[in-house]
């Protein structure tokens, strides 16, 4: 067991947010989701849940909860305001919606 744990959990989120930005990169390279993007969201999801954090907003915002694809408006997702509400709605291709707030 390690003993300082702020340290462990700070360098897992930094490996969290570093496959994150690789997944983004590769998905606006190839020009949608593939599987090695997949691949990484996987990873970050299986650090997170090893290292018992708490996911990263990014995390939360970016990344499709159902097929697990890194969510980019206009290359594989739209995106709607819903201002009576007070959100932004994600609508990724496989037809999962993730809603961000903005008003409290």
């Amino acid at each position: 067991m390690i003993k300082n744990q702020k340290l462990l959990k700070s360098v897992a989120e930094e490996r969290v947010r570093k496959l994150l930005s690789i997944a983004k990169n590769r998905t606006v390279r190839m020009g949608g989701s593939d599987q090695l993007s997949k691949r990484y969201i996987n990873m970050a999801d299986s650090i997170i849940s090893r290292y018992k954090i708490s996911p990263i907003k990014e995390f939360k915002r970016e990344v499709c909860p159902s097929c697990k694809s890194v969510l980019i408006p206009g290359v594989n997702c739209s995106v709607r305001l819903a201002g009576t509400y007070g959100y932004i709605a994600y609508r990724c291709k496989c037809g999962e919606e993730t809603h961000v707030f903005y008003k409290q």
